[in-house]
């Protein structure tokens, strides 16, 4: 019982205490890794049998550290736990039970660009206006519907829905929805949030699975409670009923994905849901100074919808927390560049102890500009993922195909390339006569003189008699055998080899990598199931904070604070800390997105392990327009006996921080899992059919709209008589761009920025 001993009291109840329902409250900070994982290792130490235990993350980074921690305390029946992300999870148990639900085991997961690509050939066979449909738009409506339990069948049955779409011109988007959901079906094809509703269905329609996971797992544990949506806390809920053995941890105070679907109500209505419930409260933090923590508390104060907690520090009292102000955000940029150079060289750090956090990913350009000048090495986190690079997704598209023929998403990638004469016009013949019969694409090609009128290509028959010849294969060879065999005989490799171009060579080094990462698969000794399909898999399911780090390199880390929550470093600089960029404008009408911004910019504080900086610009340069800028109200909150005030000056600002909504209400709350499409059901929240109309604007004194080239995704912008509002989709490529922009009162508009007169905002 070793492991026990270097906890402290509140850690030790909460791993002892393994029965009935529980729920930790893990400050920032606070060991909670570590009391998970002697939590699962506790379990097993006590006699339960690891394949009766559930531990549900929200990234394979976290299960992987798990998994080796209890590795070290209980031995290799670590293995047999049921460990991973939600998807991942879930996605073996679909493979099991496919059937049950009418799909194949061998069935696709469509990634996003998968899911887009079949809403763009829905809006064409629609004959609908891409612009106002556009495939950004559409996606997310759907995945808000999956994500809150409601199938097209109810979607289009529901009047409530209906007239939300008509209210926002798209009243098209519920025959959309269906045709999405039936064409996914067809292909045997399931997207991320499928791979929850499909569990979800799973488990509503046969009591016999239900029973058999309930009796299965016996004790589930939660990780980041607070970021689970509605489809996660009912397949949770479902799964704990027979035995109610869970555990939830989480943190309310880092809540921060609202925007994804996150409920907050699910960790702060715990005890409702299980009354019996015991709390244990992680509240000492092992990481930062008590200076950084008694920030971080005193931010969070301000929230009301909140777990009482009293989160302190034994560590050292620290330094206190600088803040210091720009003129410009360029001058801001040089500010954090020359002091990250300084503090390096004057304490001995390493390039890898500092990181630079901000609101939104357009503030990364002074960052870069000024550490390019000072020769500091720097790495941008969210950048494009290895598996998202075009020869990678083009070969896996191969995979695919290999696997399961009626991925049509996987067979238009790669159906003509390497070029074989098959072209747009035999795809479309294809896609008609597949349409016309009620069949699968694949199965024209299988039989086109059946299905294709005139002339039928020859090369149909060659690509089908490969794409066969791949399965053949597949069945005799291992994974990276099957892998290289297609990479081969597909005429990848070949084709890429043949480009003696920088990029052509780059791409070909990428497919070997991704072919040495299929050998080290094939040779694990730690999975049973180490086939090409099951690599496929774990590839689809990546999350985020998975993908293509280079964890060696000693540079600076820059990313949005969205993508630093799990992380830390000795010294972090959050930028931007101006009023209507943090909080951003768009969240300061709700108390609702108040918070969840404030809870935003408690992460980003409990990064910092020793020293924490605060920054802000009084102007922002916009391409020749300085725009006038005030510190954000955050800083305004923190206890100004922590801070060293020596740049600030306490000039109050001009916002009111009064008036707020009362808290949030929306569709996203509906609470339990529809039954049956009923046109009685009302997943939707009404919107009001009334509404008062916006004063008409008054521009920005020296308005001067930008160019189009210098508008990106995300940007909050001005317009001469909409007002302020912000980018969501742009389509088209120059001088012919077009932007879809929210504008508050008014919603999207469509405007074609060479004439919109726009103006940058941030």
């Amino acid at each position: 019982m070793d492991y026990l001993a270097g906890l402290n009291p509140q850690q030790r109840a909460a791993v002892e205490n393994t029965e009935g329902p529980v729920m930790i409250v893990a400050g920032a900070g606070s060991g909670k890794t570590r009391v998970i994982t002697y939590r699962v290792a506790h379990l097993i130490q006590k006699g339960i049998d690891p394949f009766n235990i559930l531990v549900l993350t929200f990234t394979n980074k976290a299960s992987k550290e798990m998994r080796e921690r209890i590795e070290k305390v209980v031995g290799s029946e670590a293995k047999s736990i049921w460990m991973g992300t939600f998807h991942s999870v879930f996605a073996k148990i679909l493979r099991v039970e496919a059937e049950r639900i009418g799909y194949p085991s061998n069935f696709t997961i469509y990634d996003t660009d998968d899911c887009k690509s079949l809403i763009r050939t829905i809006l064409k066979e629609m004959q609908l206006d891409d612009k106002l449909y556009a495939a950004n738009i559409v996606y997310n409506r759907i995945s808000s519907a999956k994500n809150n339990l409601v199938s097209a069948a109810e979607y289009i049955n529901n009047p409530t829905i209906l007239a939300e779409d008509i209210s926002n011109k798209r009243p098209e988007l519920g025959r959309i929805y269906k045709a999405y959901w039936d064409r996914c079906y067809k292909a045997g094809a399931m997207d991320f949030d499928d791979l929850l509703f499909k569990t979800n269905i799973l488990l509503r329609d046969n009591p016999d699975i239900v029973n058999k996971y309930q009796h299965k797992f016996k004790y589930i544990m939660v990780d980041e409670y607070q970021d689970t949506n509605h489809s996660q806390y009912t397949i949770v809920k479902k799964l704990a009923a027979a035995h109610e053995n869970i555990c939830v941890v989480g943190d309310d105070a880092q809540s921060i994905y609202a925007f994804r679907g996150a409920n907050i109500q699910n960790i702060l209505n715990v005890e409702r849901d299980y009354p019996d419930l015991k709390v244990y409260k992680l509240e000492q933090n092992y990481r930062s100074t008590q200076n950084i923590v008694e920030v971080a508390n005193s931010i969070i104060a301000n929230n009301k919808n909140q777990l009482e907690k009293n989160v302190f520090s034994s560590n050292e009292k620290g330094d206190k927390i600088k803040i210091s102000r720009a003129f410009t955000d360029n001058e801001e940029g040089k500010l954090v560049a020359e002091a990250i150079v300084q503090e390096r060289s004057g304490n001995g750090l390493n390039y890898t102890d500092f990181a630079i956090l901000y609101r939104t990913n357009a503030q990364s350009r002074a960052m870069e500009e000024a550490l390019r000048k000072l020769n500091v090495p720097y790495k941008i986190y969210g950048g494009l993922s290895f598996y998202q690079r075009k020869e990678i997704k083009d070969l896996i598209a191969y995979f695919r195909l290999t696997f399961n023929p009626a991925d049509e998403e996987a067979l238009k990638r790669i159906i003509n390339y390497p070029r074989r004469g098959l072209g747009d016009t035999t795809l479309d013949k294809v896609s008609v006569a597949a349409n016309e019969h009620g069949i699968t694409m694949w199965q024209v090609i299988c039989a086109p003189h059946q299905y294709l009128g005139g002339r039928i290509p020859n090369q149909l028959n060659d690509f089908a008699m490969m794409i066969k010849a791949f399965a053949a294969e597949s069945t005799k060879l291992d994974a990276y055998e099957t892998a290289l065999y297609i990479a081969q005989h597909s005429g990848i490799l070949k084709d890429l080899h043949s480009d003696d171009s920088v990029e052509g060579r780059a791409r070909y080094e990428n497919i070997q990598e991704l072919l040495a990462g299929i050998k080290e698969f094939a040779e694990r000794e730690d999975i049973e199931d180490r086939s090409l399909a099951i690599f496929m898999q774990d590839v689809a399911l990546l999350t985020n904070d998975d993908k293509d780090k280079d964890k060696d390199a000693d540079t600076v880390s820059l990313m949005t604070i969205h993508s630093a929550k799990g992380l830390e470093f000795k010294n972090v600089f959050v930028v931007g800390l101006e009023e209507n960029l943090f909080p951003s404008q768009m969240s300061v009408n709700s108390r609702a997105d108040l918070e969840e911004e404030r809870r935003l910019f408690y992460v980003a504080i409990t990064r910092a392990e020793k020293k924490l900086t605060l920054t802000y610009a009084t102007s922002r340069y916009r391409w020749g327009t300085l725009t006038s800028c005030e510190p954000s109200r955050f800083i305004n909150e923190i206890n100004p006996s922590y801070l060293e005030l020596d740049a600030l000056k306490q000039a109050k600002p001009s916002y009111s921080s009064g008036g707020f909504d009362t808290e949030r209400k929306s569709w996203s709350q509906q609470r339990e899992l529809p039954q049956r499409p009923t046109t009685q059901q009302t997943a939707f929240k009404p919107k009001p059919t009334t509404s008062i109309l916006p004063k008409a604007h008054v521009p920005t004194a020296g308005f001067t709209p930008n160019a189009a080239h210098e508008f990106q995704m995300g940007m909050e912008v001005e317009h001469e008589k909409f007002g302020f509002g912000k980018i969501v989709q742009l389509e088209g490529k120059l001088p012919d761009v077009k932007a879809t922009v929210f504008f508050q009162g008014l919603g999207n508009k469509q405007l074609l920025l060479k004439f919109a007169k726009l103006r940058i905002v941030k």
